[in-house]
């Protein structure tokens, strides 16, 4: 399904890879002359990284083999908040937006 089926929920596959991956390369050269230091603009952008991630992962219009890719991306970067000490969005087993449509967890 592409952007212009004007589907409003959920929302559009292809900017929402899009802008998860403008985030991912934000995240890796943060912003020098931000009024946030980059230790906190990595922080924000990895919890919308995230959360993107774990609607990729359960998207309706995703393939098997993207949602899986998207599950894994997930996975890591729940990781990496979790050692950043932030595990603030971590999306927990007792949410029932959690569940894959298969019944079982990624994370």
């Amino acid at each position: 399904m592409s952007c212009a089926d004007n589907d409003p929920n959920p929302p559009c596959l292809e900017a929402l890879v899009a802008g998860t991956f403008a985030l991912m390369t934000c995240w890796a050269a943060p912003a020098a002359d931000a009024r946030l230091p980059s230790h906190r603009q990595r922080t924000l952008m990895a919890r919308k990284i995230v959360s993107n991630l774990f609607f990729l992962k359960t998207h309706a219009h995703a393939s098997p083999g993207l949602r899986q890719v998207m599950a894994r991306a997930h996975e890591r970067w729940v990781l990496l908040l979790e050692s950043a000490g932030d595990a603030s969005v971590v999306t927990r087993a007792s949410d029932p937006l959690a569940a894959q449509p298969g019944g079982g967890l990624l994370h």
